[in-house]
């Protein structure tokens, strides 16, 4: 098989993803049954927000593109004041938080690939929103952010043995309770996620072998 220098982007809404469109100069190519964005050798999947979605848009992208890298990239939710709006995050361990082993009763746990030289930190991911400081307080010990998608990205990437980094921002921390705080968040923070991405992320994914 042809090797295949094509990089897929999963992102869940485009709140998130208008920045990155621009910025890529990508072009909306499909509304259905995903809203679909590329350029010369990246595409771009909006899967909708929550596991199922993200795991759907994932298959479809592996199974259309066959990209040889896919980041999962977006907003996460802070479990502790440690982390401020606007700072970005290599993820290197995911917890699927809501849905543990059925005989341990512990959560399910995934590593996504690692590049090396970027700041890092650990997620957790579930369906519900995670927003309230109780909710946080009680995922804090598991994890330093919380998302709704990467978890899901990461296992079907690796039904397609196709590698997956994952990279967050933070958009709100146990100081943010209101929606539309956190929405000003996004719109405000995004575009510093593309110009990352653009110029260290993307970048950093060419240098390595092609599988």
């Amino acid at each position: 098989m042809a090797e295949n220098p094509l990089v897929g982007m999963v992102m869940a809404t485009m709140l998130e993803a208008t920045s990155m469109i621009e910025k890529a100069s990508l072009a909306k190519i499909a509304d259905q049954p995903f809203l679909l964005y590329q350029g010369e050798d990246l595409v771009l999947v909006i899967s909708g927000v929550g596991k199922t979605n993200a795991a759907m848009a994932t298959t479809y992208c592996c199974l259309k593109y066959s990209p040889f890298w896919i980041c999962n990239l977006g907003a996460a939710g802070a479990t502790d004041y440690l982390y401020q709006p606007g700072e970005i995050y290599h993820i290197v361990k995911v917890i699927e938080y809501d849905r543990p082993h059925l005989r341990s009763d512990s959560p399910r746990i995934y590593l996504p690939y690692i590049l090396p030289g970027f700041k890092t930190a650990t997620l957790a991911t579930q369906d519900r929103p995670v927003i309230d400081q109780e909710a946080r307080k009680e995922i804090a010990p598991l994890a330093d952010l919380v998302d709704m998608e990467a978890a899901a990205v990461i296992q079907a990437c690796r039904k397609f043995a196709t590698p997956c980094v994952v990279f967050k921002f933070v958009s709100d921390t146990p100081a943010h309770s209101r929606h539309d705080e956190i929405v000003a968040h996004i719109k405000y923070y995004r575009s510093l996620l593309s110009d990352f991405c653009s110029k260290s992320v993307i970048p950093a994914i060419r240098r390595l072998p092609r599988h």
